[in-house]
């Protein structure tokens, strides 16, 4: 194997982004379908291909030792992968790691809320598109909605005090949901951002037909609630709104009529070790040949990663109106 020098330990790109938060894909499988997520017959990895929760926790550890303090884990579906809560308990007592968050479908939750607490993670994002139980099965293809609900109330039951929802507007199928999400939200006294869809994979339908901009939706939402804009901020991409006299915040995250790349501070690594350094773009590095032939050596993963900072684009190049996806994997293979 080639020899590899010492390595200074700054994630920062040429374009002088301080890179803080990583997003780590743990598999590329989820019981639901979602129909901006992934098409109707999808194909997964072979467990083979897919990295060890070892191999996880080393990547994680390394990745804070160069000055990430926030990782949140995700999938597919992160925990509906065999013996996760391990790598939780692992992660939740690494040193240096100060935001151990999750973004789930909601489906697992009332089994694992409880001990996901317990392992130390101390944010959950739950994707909820509907309240409609025929339209959330419409949309995830399979998915539950009162099992969803069940997971959302086992959360808090839980203690976690940090529960976003995120949710998908998408016209003609739950754009009229807008107020009836946040006036759920805010019933519950969880915060919500809505996300605009993202031209990932080939999907069967038109994005540029069922794409609903944040700024139609914070119109609609503006006309029932007397919003303020805020200046809270949890590491992501999400501008924020507060709902007066109640504790939930409204957020968007909106890659196209607010593009947030400026500001991006971070990094993404799929379940087979990919480092994707954009989401809209195809740029990665692969880090599993470095990960299984330095077992002992972390210095070439670290220069590695170090180097990557220097292809790190200065944004995404996404299109709604292209007839073609902007990337051609699906956000499933991503990590969402």
């Amino acid at each position: 194997m080639q020899a590899y020098a010492p390595v200074q330990n700054s994630l920062v790109d040429r374009f002088g982004r301080q890179v803080n938060y990583l997003r780590l894909s743990i598999t590329d499988r989820c019981d639901f379908r979602c129909v901006y997520c992934m098409n109707d017959n999808p194909t997964f990895l072979a467990r083979e291909d897919v990295l060890s929760l070892e191999e996880y926790a080393r990547l994680v550890k390394v990745f804070v030792e160069l000055g990430v303090a926030k990782v949140r884990i995700t999938g597919g579906e992160p925990l509906v992968r065999k013996n996760a809560m391990r790598l939780f308990e692992a992660l939740g007592q690494l040193p240096g790691l100060n935001e151990l968050v999750l973004t789930t479908n909601g489906s697992q939750l009332e089994q694992h809320a409880k001990a996901l607490k317990q392992a130390g993670v101390i944010r959950i994002n739950i994707s909820l598109d509907s309240l409609d139980a025929t339209r959330f099965r419409r949309i995830t293809r399979v998915g539950d909605l009162a099992k969803v609900l069940r997971g959302i109330a086992a959360a808090k039951q839980a203690g976690f005090a940090n529960i976003k929802l995120n949710s998908l507007l998408m016209r003609g199928i739950n754009d009229d949901e807008a107020v009836d999400l946040a006036a759920f939200a805010i019933a519950n006294e969880l915060d919500i951002s809505f996300i605009e869809e993202m031209p990932l994979g080939a999907m069967p339908h038109a994005r540029q037909d069922s794409y609903v901009s944040n700024d139609q939706t914070l119109g609609v939402l503006r006309a029932r609630y007397d919003l303020i804009a805020s200046t809270a901020n949890t590491g992501g991409p999400a501008r924020y709104w507060q709902v007066p006299n109640k504790k939930s915040k409204i957020g968007f995250i909106s890659p196209h009529s607010h593009n947030f790349c400026e500001a991006c501070n971070r990094l993404r690594i799929s379940c087979q070790g990919e480092l994707h350094l954009c989401l809209g773009q195809e740029q990665s590095v692969d880090l599993r040949p470095l990960l299984r032939g330095y077992p002992e050596d972390d210095g070439p993963l670290k220069q590695a990663i170090l180097a990557s900072m220097q292809l790190k684009p200065k944004g995404h190049d996404f299109d709604i109106s292209r007839a073609s996806p902007a990337v051609i994997r699906f956000m499933s293979h991503t990590g969402g």
